[in-house]
Order: C-alpha cells, then sequence, then structure tokens
C-alpha cells in the first residue's frame, strides 16, 4: 500500500470535522512547501547575481593599500 492509499483508507474512517482538519494541515504544507522553494530559488538568483558582479575583481589591480586605510581612520579619531 501507498502513502497516498494509506492516507486515503484512514480519511475514510474519520469524521467530516476531522477530515477538514487534515484538509486545512494538507494546504498549510503545501503552502509552505511553496515558501521554501521560492526563497529557495531566490537565493540561487541573489548567489547568482553576487558571483556575476564579483567576478573578475581578483584580477583588478588593488587601488587602496592597509597604510591608505589605517590613514584614514588616524585622521577620524581625533
Amino acid at each position: 500500500m501507498t502513502t497516498e492509499e494509506a492516507i486515503i483508507e484512514r480519511l475514510k474512517s474519520l469524521p467530516d470535522v476531522a477530515r477538514r482538519e487534515v484538509l486545512d494541515f494538507a494546504e498549510f504544507l503545501a503552502a509552505r512547501t511553496q515558501e521554501h522553494e521560492a526563497r529557495a530559488e531566490e537565493t540561487q538568483w541573489s548567489d547568482l547575481s553576487l558571483s556575476s558582479a564579483m567576478r573578475g575583481m581578483e584580477d583588478e589591480p588593488e587601488i587602496y593599500t592597509r597604510a591608505d586605510l589605517k590613514e584614514s581612520f588616524r585622521g577620524r579619531r581625533a
């Protein structure tokens, strides 16, 4: 017996009020799954966008050195 068949058999023995609860829970699970999949897809697009934006940066010459940063912060502490 498959899971689907077992669920259907169990539902047949439940009163209508309990069946409605099962339906509500199934709809909740479906919505949660859909939301999780949408969030995962959004994360994938975000990662792709970030990697595209950063592509090739390691080959660019460094404009500032650590000394430049230290000098900048030293002037602001006063």
